[in-house]
């Protein structure tokens, strides 16, 4: 085992998991035995196929990361299987023994197959089916997190697009030991009620009583997901649109920060907590400056009344996560709150901050105290998640 460069137990806050193909297959009930989530061949190329024929996603493991452990730059990662990437992408104690190599101590982790959001289930049109879809994953993470030792935690997907499985389905979460949850950004792109509405009540309620955070991972809707939609020209190649579709990618959420944040949820739901992951932080500061003001300037007191100003709910509740970043971490902490920051690797994906993990860290952090390494590396999260560190 390679000893962490840093004395503390390093918390990744967003890796994702290449699905293992059997993954739903080999845990399906008799009711669902072939309708479930697989991998099968349409037009030559495998692809997540479920129920009769429905096409959820292609079946790429969405890893950059070579079997030899390299990274690739580029688009060829589109056309990879699950055999052609690096084990740690889909093989779980692989990955607690890649922790172990970069001198991590624990992540947290987030899906490929369903959406950032589990808005790919919407596909399917059988209710029970999609149901299922969502539970069974849970099952699996459920099952990884307790492999791994207290190593791995999978954030649990929710049914969204029922609001009454919602909230069973964050009892079954806490029940089932994982440690938060994964939250469609936009609801009301189906025509439900969109996440401030009094219909959504009974979800926050649970999930606030529950003391899971609820994680809005970048692209968790089809309305936020727009990496080669709008972002770039139409005259700019397939490289510079996957480019400039990331990066508009990564501030998407501030749209969905800014909503809660003007809600008035916060004056109900007083433990909540909300991560923000994959965003970055470096746009907290202005886009908290900008709603403060503009609420002020349209009177928006008058319309819902808050008892702070939006940006103090974020102080109490709401984390940002870095991890390429160098401006933002070196200069704005700050302004951010050291103690609303969290630190990412977004493994195996691409941008995702890999080989040189510990020398990013170690650039970054140079003019922290010990106090904030600690606190932006280990603490924040461990409190968060409730993970336990070593002694």
């Amino acid at each position: 085992m390679t000893a962490n460069r840093t004395p503390y137990s390093i918390i990744d806050v967003d890796a994702h998991i290449s699905e293992p193909h059997d993954l739903w297959t080999k845990r399906a009930p008799a009711k669902y035995k072939n309708r479930l989530p697989r991998v099968e061949k349409v037009n030559g190329k495998q692809a997540w196929i479920v129920d009769d024929g429905i096409q959820l996603a292609m079946a790429i493991p969405s890893s950059v990361i070579y079997k030899d452990g390299r990274k690739s730059k580029g688009m060829e990662f589109l056309n990879w299987g699950i055999e052609d990437v690096h084990v740690a992408s889909w093989d779980m104690r692989a990955r607690v023994a890649l922790l172990d190599a970069t001198g991590l101590y624990a992540q947290i982790l987030y899906p490929n197959v369903a959406g950032f959001g589990s808005q790919n289930f919407m596909k399917v049109k059988d209710d029970g089916l999609r149901q299922a879809c969502a539970q069974i994953y849970n099952d699996a993470m459920s099952e990884i997190q307790e492999d791994s030792k207290g190593r791995l935690f999978p954030m649990a997907l929710m049914p969204w697009w029922n609001i009454e499985q919602c909230v069973e389905e964050v009892a079954r979460a806490k029940t089932l030991g994982l440690k938060g949850i994964v939250m469609c950004s936009d609801p009301d792109s189906i025509g439900l009620p969109d996440l401030g509405c009094d219909e959504w009540l009974p979800f926050w309620d649970a999930v606030d009583d529950s003391g899971l955070p609820v994680n809005f991972h970048i692209g968790a809707s089809e309305t936020s997901f727009n990496m080669f939609g709008r972002a770039a020209w139409p005259s700019m190649g397939w490289s510079r649109r996957l480019a400039l579709g990331s990066a508009a990618l990564f501030v998407e959420n501030s749209r969905v920060i800014s909503n809660l944040l003007y809600s008035g949820l916060f004056e109900r739901c007083k433990k909540l907590k909300i991560v923000s992951v994959e965003s970055g932080i470096g746009w907290i500061p202005f886009v908290l400056e900008s709603i403060d003001y503009e609420w002020i300037e349209t009177d928006s007191q008058s319309e819902r009344k808050l008892s702070m100003a939006p940006s103090e709910y974020f102080k109490k509740h709401v984390y940002g996560c870095f991890w390429f970043e160098k401006t933002a971490p070196m200069k704005l902490i700050d302004t951010v709150g050291e103690d609303n920051v969290l630190f990412e690797t977004d493994f195996p994906h691409p941008t995702c901050l890999y080989p040189g993990v510990q020398d990013y860290i170690a650039e970054v952090s140079a003019g922290w105290s010990e106090g904030r390494k600690r606190k932006i590396l280990q603490d924040n999260a461990a409190k968060l998640y409730g993970i336990a560190l070593p002694h």
